[in-house]
C-alpha cells in the first residue's frame, strides 16, 4: 500500500511537471509574439506558479513522508530480526522473562536505538503445550516448547505515525522431554454474558517463590490464557485482570485485614495439576445523579454513599463496591467507571435523608450504558420511613394508599403523590393579591374577612396566592383540600371556595371551577381538580370568602394540593418525624389485595421497607 501511494505522488509529480513546462510555453510565445505582459497577466503567471510551486513541494512531501515510514518500519524489522537472532543463540533453559515464568534471560521491556531512533520491545515467552503426545495433566511434561513473541514500538517516530507490530517464533528443545513437577495455571476471562474476552490483561504475582514469579500477558481469542509448567505454591497465585475501558477483576490474599475471607482467594498451583480461575469484566458505564426537592430544584453538596451487591468477601461481608461522595453546588455527581450491578445509595448527610429516587432503587447497571438518577432529599426529621410499592413485576404502583397508625398516630400518603401547601398568610409577602375586606394578619394562620365596627362584610372577598413551580410541566393534579372543611352554619352553605389556574408561561392567570369554566368553584375539601390544570408547570389558588351574617365570617387555616409530577418518584411515600415505636402498615389500592403489616418496628433514624402489591 505505501508503495502504491509512492508511485502516485511521482505520477502526480510528472503531471505537475508536465503543466509548468506547458505554461512557460505558453507564456514564452506570448512574449515571442511580441505582445508583451500587462500587470493582471504578470500577477495572474505569478500566483499560478506560487500555486503549482506549492503542489509540487505538497506531493514532494509526501513521497519524502512515505520514504520515512517505510525505512522506519524496515529498522523496526531489523531490530525484532536481531532479537529473534540473540533467542537462537541462547540455551534453552535461559529463553524466559527476567523476573517472570518461564524464567530466562530475556528482559521484559528494552529500549534498543537504531538509525537515530529508540525502539521499545517487549517480550513475552509462554510454554506450549502441544496435543501431539497428549495436554495436561495426563501429559506429566506439558512444556513441550516456547513461545517467544516481541511487540515493538517507536518512542522517537512521532512524525512518521509508528504503528506498533509483533513478530512470534518458537524454540524447542534439543533432548528428550522429561517429567516435570510443576502445575498449571488457565485463566479464563468472560463478560457479563458469559462470552470470552481477548486480549484482557492479565498480571500473575507470587512472592512467596524464589525467585519471585511477576508475569504480564493477555488472553487469546478464546478469553483463556494458559500458564503451563509453572511451580507449584499453595494459595500465592495473585492474578488481576483489567483492560482498557472495562472493569477489574482480581484475586485477594486469605486472611487479609481488610478481607479475611475472600471469595476468590488467591490461587494454588498443585504438581501435575490444572488450577482453572475465571474472571468477569465488562465495559464500564456511566451515572449522572442529580440531588433535588419534589419540585426539581438542586439540594446541593448533599453527602451519599453507594454500594453495589457484588461480594469479595464473607463473614464479615465485603462489598467489591463502595463509594462515598459530595454533590457539587448544582446537587450533581457523575461517573463513567460504573461497573456492571445493583446499586443502592444511602444519605450520610447531616441535613437531608433520601425521600425517593427516580427510577427507584437499587438501580440495576448494566454494561456500557448511560444511566440518569434522581435522589429527592427531605430536611432530615427523625425517625423516617420510605415505603416503596411495587406490583408483582417489580413496577412501582401508584396512588396507593399508604396508612401508618400507632395509638394516637394515623397518617395517610398516597403512593407517587406530593403537595403544596401553605398555612400562614400573615406575612404580606406570602400571598399575591386580596380584595379590601380581607384579614390575613390578625390572627397568624387564619384567613377571614376583615370586621369593620364589629361586622364582617357580606359581599364576596377574596385572595390570591404566590405561584407555586412545580418544577416540571408533566404533572397531573389530583385534589384539593382545606381545614376547618365546616364554616358556621350563620355564614352560609357555600362560605368558602377556591379556584385553580394553571399555566406554563407564568404569566397567564384565568382560575376555573372543577367544570373548568370560571362560573364554578370547588367547595367541598377533598374535590377532584378539573384535568384541564394538567400539563401546567405554575399554579395559584384563589380562594373565596363571604358570608350571610355580618356577625360570622367563615376562616381558612390551611389549604393543599395534592399533585404528581416528573419530579415525585413513582410508588413511594415518605413518612418523616415519627416516633420510635410500634406501628401498623397498610397498603391498598383498587385492584389489588391490601397488604398490612400489624407490627413495623421504626428504630432507626431513617429506614425503608418495601411492599409488593398483587391482583
Amino acid at each position: 500500500m505505501q508503495i502504491a501511494d509512492c508511485k502516485l505522488q511521482i505520477f502526480k509529480m510528472r503531471r505537475i511537471k508536465e503543466k509548468i513546462k506547458s505554461f512557460n510555453f505558453s507564456i514564452l510565445q506570448s512574449y515571442n509574439n511580441g505582445k508583451g505582459f500587462t500587470l493582471i497577466e504578470v500577477l495572474v503567471a505569478t500566483g499560478l506558479f506560487l500555486l503549482i510551486s506549492y503542489a509540487v513541494f505538497m506531493a514532494f512531501s509526501d513521497v519524502l513522508q512515505i520514504s520515512s515510514k517505510n525505512e522506519t518500519r524496515f529498522d523496526a524489522v531489523s531490530v525484532l530480526q536481531n532479537q529473534i537472532e540473540i533467542i537462537r543463540d541462547m540455551n534453552y533453559q535461559d529463553v524466559g522473562i527476567m523476573g517472570g515464568y518461564p524464567p530466562g534471560k530475556i528482559p521484559a521491556t528494552t529500549t534498543v536505538s537504531f538509525a537515530g531512533n529508540n525502539y521499545l520491545v517487549s517480550a513475552t515467552v509462554r510454554n506450549i503445550d502441544d496435543p501431539f503426545d497428549g495436554l495436561a495433566p495426563t501429559d506429566t511434561s506439558p512444556a513441550d516448547y516456547k513461545m517467544v513473541e516481541f511487540q515493538i514500538s517507536c518512542q522517537t517516530c512521532m512524525n512518521s505515525n509508528f504503528v506498533p507490530f509483533t513478530m512470534t517464533t518458537t524454540v524447542a528443545p534439543k533432548g528428550l522431554e522429561t517429567s516435570s513437577q510443576n502445575g498449571s495455571l488457565f485463566v479464563n476471562v468472560i463478560d457479563a454474558s458469559g462470552n470470552p474476552v481477548s486480549n484482557a490483561n492479565v498480571h500473575v504475582y507470587n512472592g512467596s517463590l524464589n525467585p519471585a514469579i511477576s508475569i504480564n500477558d493477555t488472553t487469546n481469542n478464546d478469553g483463556v490464557l494458559q500458564l503451563i509448567d509453572i511451580p507449584t505454591s499453595t494459595a500465592s497465585y495473585s492474578i488481576s485482570v483489567n483492560k482498557s475501558g472495562y472493569s477489574s477483576d482480581q484475586t485477594y490474599p486469605p486472611g487479609g485485614a481488610s478481607n479475611p475471607n475472600p471469595v476468590k482467594p488467591d490461587a494454588t498451583v498443585a504438581s501435575q495439576q490444572i488450577t482453572t480461575i475465571s474472571f468477569a469484566i465488562d465495559k464500564v458505564s456511566s451515572l449522572s445523579l442529580k440531588t433535588n426537592d419534589y419540585f426539581c430544584s438542586p439540594i446541593p453538596s448533599v453527602s451519599l454513599l453507594q454500594g453495589g451487591t457484588k461480594l469479595i468477601g464473607t463473614n464479615p461481608n465485603v462489598l467489591k463496591y463502595s463509594n462515598s461522595f459530595t454533590t457539587d453546588s448544582l446537587g450533581a455527581y457523575s461517573t463513567n467507571n460504573l461497573e456492571w450491578d445493583s446499586y443502592s445509595l444511602f444519605s450520610q448527610d447531616s441535613n437531608y435523608d433520601i425521600a425517593g429516587s427516580i427510577p427507584l432503587l437499587p438501580l440495576a447497571v448494566n454494561p456500557n450504558t448511560s444511566s440518569n438518577l434522581s435522589l429527592i432529599m427531605a430536611p432530615k426529621k427523625p425517625q423516617e420511613l420510605l415505603v416503596t410499592v411495587e406490583d408483582q413485576s417489580g413496577n412501582p404502583v401508584n396512588d396507593a394508599e399508604v396508612s401508618l397508625l400507632s395509638g394516637g398516630f394515623n397518617q395517610n400518603l398516597y403512593t407517587g403523590r406530593y403537595n403544596i401547601s401553605q398555612t400562614d398568610w400573615s406575612n404580606g409577602s406570602s400571598y399575591n393579591s386580596q380584595s379590601g375586606n380581607i384579614d390575613a394578619t390578625s390572627t397568624p394562620g387564619i384567613i377571614t374577612l376583615a370586621q369593620n365596627n364589629g361586622l364582617y362584610a357580606t359581599s364576596t372577598q377574596w385572595l390570591i396566592s404566590n405561584t407555586f413551580d412545580l418544577g416540571s410541566s408533566n404533572t397531573t393534579f389530583d385534589d384539593i383540600e382545606w381545614d376547618p372543611q365546616n364554616q358556621p352554619l350563620q355564614t352560609g352553605s357555600q362560605s368558602l371556595q377556591f379556584q385553580i389556574a394553571a399555566n406554563n408561561d407564568n404569566a397567564t392567570w384565568n382560575f376555573v371551577g372543577p367544570d373548568g369554566t370560571p362560573n364554578t368553584y370547588y367547595s367541598t375539601s377533598g374535590a377532584q381538580i378539573n384535568s384541564i390544570e394538567n400539563g401546567n408547570r405554575y399554579l395559584r389558588y384563589k380562594v373565596y370568602l363571604q358570608t350571610q351574617d355580618a356577625g360570622y365570617t367563615p376562616s381558612l387555616a390551611d389549604t393543599k394540593i395534592n399533585f404528581s409530577s416528573g419530579c415525585v418518584p413513582d410508588g413511594q411515600a415518605f413518612f418523616s418525624g415519627l416516633a420510635s415505636g410500634s406501628y401498623s402498615l397498610t397498603v391498598q389500592k383498587s385492584g389489588y389485595q391490601t397488604f398490612n403489616n400489624p407490627s413495623v418496628y421504626i428504630s432507626n433514624n431513617w429506614m425503608q421497607y418495601n411492599v409488593q402489591l398483587t391482583q
